[in-house]
């Protein structure tokens, strides 16, 4: 009875071992896809303004021209929307993750 307690233990230990590989793993993907948007968005100094409204990622920028729009879909994004220099991404989830990275950047 006791071995078999002890490969339970084992197993779970393993499972939480990749579980944990995973969401790091996810994360440094995570930093490196916002690195490619600020990028595809024209650049740090490109962003003026951005906010998050649920799943949008609301960004105001100095050129609209310098946005990569295409790069941005192929990337992920649902949808995207311009109004004057302001574009409004549908990017789920990863909206407050890349809202964070730009306010680290400009810190």
């Amino acid at each position: 009875m006791d071995i078999i307690k002890i490969q339970y233990i084992i197993i779970v230990l393993v499972l939480l071992i990749i579980a944990l590989a995973i969401v790091k793993s996810r994360k440094k993907e995570f930093k490196v896809d916002s690195n490619r948007l600020v990028n595809f968005l024209g650049g740090r100094e490109n962003i003026i303004d951005c906010e998050v409204n649920k799943s949008r990622f609301i960004v105001t920028v100095k050129d609209v021209k310098k946005v990569n729009k295409e790069a941005i879909q192929k990337m992920g994004a649902q949808g995207i929307v311009e109004i004057e220099n302001q574009l409004k991404i549908i990017l789920g989830e990863g909206a407050y993750h890349l809202k964070k990275y730009i306010d680290d950047l400009n810190k």
